[in-house]
C-alpha cells in the first residue's frame, strides 16, 4: 500500500521535473534579423536559404515555401500528409518530414520531447502544450501570433516566446 502511494506521488513529480529541469525554456522574444550568409532571406513572402546552409535546411525552407497561402485547418497535415490546410503541428511536421528529419507527423505536445534540448544552429522548435512553431535559418514559420490564427506563413515580426520549450533536430 505504501509503495503504491509513493508511486502515485512520484510519477507526477518526475513529469514536472522533466518539463522544468531538463528542458530549456525560451525567455527572449523570437526576432528575425537578416544576416547575409547566416539567415534566410524573406522576399515577397518566400524564404531563400543561405548559400552554405545544410541540405536539410534548404529542403525545410522549400517545404515552408510550399505551405505559403495554405489556410489554417485544425488537424490539417495529420490525417493527410499533403493536405489542403495545416494547423501548427501539421505545419512543423510537414517541414521536418519534407526535409527528411522525421517520418509522419506529430501533435504539438509531442514536440516538447522531440530531438535535443535548447536552440539549434539552423532549426529551433518552440513548443508548449497547445501550440508549436519553428525557426529555420532564423526565420519563423508559424500559424499564429499577434492574436490571430492564420495559415502557415514565414513571419519576420517579433513573437513572444515565454512559456515555450526550445528543441532542435540533432545536428541542426
Amino acid at each position: 500500500m505504501i509503495r503504491r502511494l509513493l508511486f502515485l506521488i512520484a510519477v507526477p513529480l518526475l513529469s514536472l521535473l522533466q518539463l522544468s529541469c531538463f528542458q530549456v525554456r525560451a525567455k527572449d522574444p523570437v526576432i528575425y534579423r537578416f544576416v547575409p550568409g547566416k539567415t534566410a532571406l524573406l522576399k515577397d513572402g518566400f524564404a531563400y536559404a543561405p548559400r552554405r546552409a545544410p541540405r536539410q535546411v534548404v529542403a525545410a525552407i522549400a517545404a515552408g515555401n510550399r505551405l505559403q497561402g495554405k489556410p489554417y485547418k485544425w488537424g490539417g497535415g495529420h490525417a493527410r500528409l499533403n493536405d489542403t490546410g495545416y494547423d501548427c503541428s501539421g505545419s512543423v511536421s510537414y517541414v521536418l518530414r519534407e526535409a527528411g528529419i522525421i517520418q509522419g507527423s506529430m501533435p504539438s505536445r509531442a514536440f516538447l520531447h522531440y530531438g535535443k534540448r535548447g536552440e539549434g544552429k539552423w532549426i529551433t522548435i518552440y513548443s508548449r502544450n497547445g501550440h508549436v512553431f519553428m525557426t529555420v535559418a532564423g526565420l519563423r514559420l508559424d500559424t499564429g501570433g499577434q492574436g490571430r490564427r492564420d495559415g502557415p506563413k514565414w513571419k519576420p515580426w517579433k513573437r513572444e516566446s515565454k512559456g515555450y520549450i526550445m528543441r532542435h533536430p540533432p545536428g541542426l
